[in-house]
């Protein structure tokens, strides 16, 4: 914890005989006192020094206090600013709160006054180490192979991978885009006896249709046109570990019948070849889709679905666990501020609020992507509203105005998308960019939830 004696209060006021009071009021608070009677030059004492406390006063030659400011807290919006004037006004007050200042102090000061206000920001700026150092323990004692929450439905998701790991053979993930499906897959896997082997990952979206068997099962050299060596599919690749199976309600009709006698036989025959091979693959399947709806809909094997789905892990989406995101929040400002090399403590109050209060279509996903744009964009060490991206900066009742309220979350998901597509002129491989989604879930959303797409700009 930094302690009070490392933490620097800036006083900058024209009369000097008002920073004598203010120094000597303040000499034995434990902080280190700087002051100046220049505006411009406070400012930069300022950038150079970065005080916790900054007392300003509001009328000044040159430049007034209000610019100054607005200056401070445009570079640091995590800075304690108190503003001093011989001419109090309800108006210049809440100005200056709007602005950022944290308070408002009349001359001539009062000392014990002065002394209250100080005492009391030092307190909150201990409160907000605690409380660092708290969201750190419970980051530590809440990560749980990768995969970070406290909420009950989180909890509950950890003890089902604890109790399938040891014994899977096959298992379903199921869960919204961006919810967190391969980290999942991925602590099953090392948690289970087949940990040291491989973990393959299979996007089964991206398998061209004419290509599919040769990629999950191989072929031998001179099976088709341009075969010109023997090739080893990503089952056997995953012979002894795991084959993560992403997006599985994408895999065409043909190719779920020869994956359902794989997983039947346990044996795979590469493209060409009359042979089969054993293999020892433990399987874990994924969708963002409904499979039992794609199954009374022909469009997905009944009976590789239940072959899929011995073991079926369900996970939420953000929205429904919403106390999990001071740790997700914590925890990608760590991650990105180590990336980025930035010094960033956390969120102001408000970006906090703006985060808490939004929707989150895109799950875990578009919230590791806006604190990672926002710790790119952040100029001091705490990240404000300023910093977020577009969608997150104006006021969101605009976005859950009347009835969208009470709309579900699909409805909530398809007018968002809509959103952003028109935010971006129509482009999707930028749509996908900004929702934190690959650009062939993109299709199959706009597909899924028949969304045309919007008109384009001009740009």
């Amino acid at each position: 914890m930094t302690s009070t004696s490392t933490l620097k209060l800036l006083a900058i006021d024209d009369d000097a005989e008002n920073l004598e009071i203010i120094s000597l009021a303040l000499q034995r608070s434990g902080l280190e006192i700087m002051t100046s009677q220049d505006p411009e030059e406070g400012f930069e004492i300022f950038l150079r020094t970065r005080p916790k406390i900054v007392l300003l006063d509001l009328v000044m030659p040159k430049v007034s206090g209000i610019e100054i400011l607005e200056r401070i807290v445009s570079v640091d919006p995590g800075v304690d600013v108190i503003l001093i004037t011989a001419h109090y006004s309800t108006e210049s007050a809440v100005e200056a709160i709007q602005k950022g200042a944290a308070d408002y102090l009349t001359k001539p000061i009062e000392i014990d006054k002065l002394r209250s206000r100080i005492s009391a920001l030092l307190q909150e700026a201990e409160t907000r180490q605690k409380t660092l150092r708290l969201d750190q323990e419970l980051i530590d004692a809440y990560q749980f192979e990768g995969i970070v929450g406290r909420s009950p439905l989180m909890l509950e998701v950890y003890a089902k991978i604890r109790r399938i790991a040891p014994h899977f053979r096959t298992v379903l993930v199921t869960g919204a885009t961006g919810t967190g499906k391969e980290l999942v897959a991925k602590a099953l896997h090392r948690l289970s006896p087949a940990g040291r082997g491989p973990f393959v990952v299979c996007n089964c979206s991206a398998l061209v249709d004419n290509l599919v068997e040769s990629e999950l099962f191989g072929y031998v050299r001179g099976a088709f046109t341009g075969a010109t060596q023997d090739k080893v599919g990503m089952f056997e690749h995953a012979d002894g570990g795991t084959i993560f199976m992403d997006e599985i309600g994408e895999l065409a009709p043909a190719a779920q019948a020869k994956l359902l006698r794989v997983l039947q036989n346990r044996q795979v025959q590469r493209v060409g070849s009359l042979t089969p091979r054993n293999i020892d693959v433990r399987v874990i399947a994924a969708t963002h889709r409904n499979l039992k709806t794609m199954v009374r809909e022909g469009q997905f094997r009944e009976d590789l679905y239940y072959r899929l789905a011995v073991v079926e892990i369900p996970l939420p989406v953000l929205a429904n666990r919403r106390e999990d995101l001071p740790l997700l929040e914590r925890y990608f400002i760590e991650k990105f501020s180590t990336e980025y090399n930035k010094p960033i403590a956390g969120l102001v109050r408000r970006a906090q609020t703006r985060l808490a209060t939004y929707p989150w279509p895109g799950n875990v996903r578009e919230l590791e992507n806006v604190i990672g744009n926002a710790c790119m964009m952040a100029d001091g060490n705490l990240i404000d509203i300023s910093d977020l991206p577009e969608r997150l900066r104006g006021p969101l009742s605009e976005d859950l105005s009347g009835d969208e309220t009470f709309l579900s979350l699909e409805e909530l998901q398809r007018r968002h998308i809509l959103r952003v597509l028109e935010g971006v002129g129509g482009n999707k491989a930028r749509a996908a960019e900004v929702l934190g989604i690959g650009r062939a879930t993109i299709y199959q959303l706009l597909s899924r939830m028949k969304i045309e797409e919007p008109k384009k700009g001009t740009a």
